[in-house]
């Protein structure tokens, strides 16, 4: 399973939170930082209770000030 987790820093702390975010290497496959409303985007990938399981270590993370976590979904349109 893979999910896309937007997360949203406080000002200048986005390095500080690559760092930390680089030490997990179980789920976390790609991170990026980007532009909108989040700072940084991170690929997971793993069972449902391992991406959950790092979604809530990433609360953990003082610097952290919001997550949003997009869970990849199978869907058949019949094409």
């Amino acid at each position: 399973m893979r999910a896309l987790c937007l997360i949203t820093v406080k000002p200048g702390k986005v390095d500080n939170v690559i760092l930390t975010l680089r030490k997990i290497r179980k789920v976390v496959r790609e991170i990026m930082v980007v532009t909108g409303r989040a700072d940084i985007a991170v690929v997971l990938q793993g069972t449902i209770d391992d991406i959950n399981n790092v979604v809530i270590d990433f609360k953990k993370i003082r610097e952290i000030v919001t997550t949003e976590t997009l869970i990849e979904v199978e869907v058949n349109l019949g094409w």
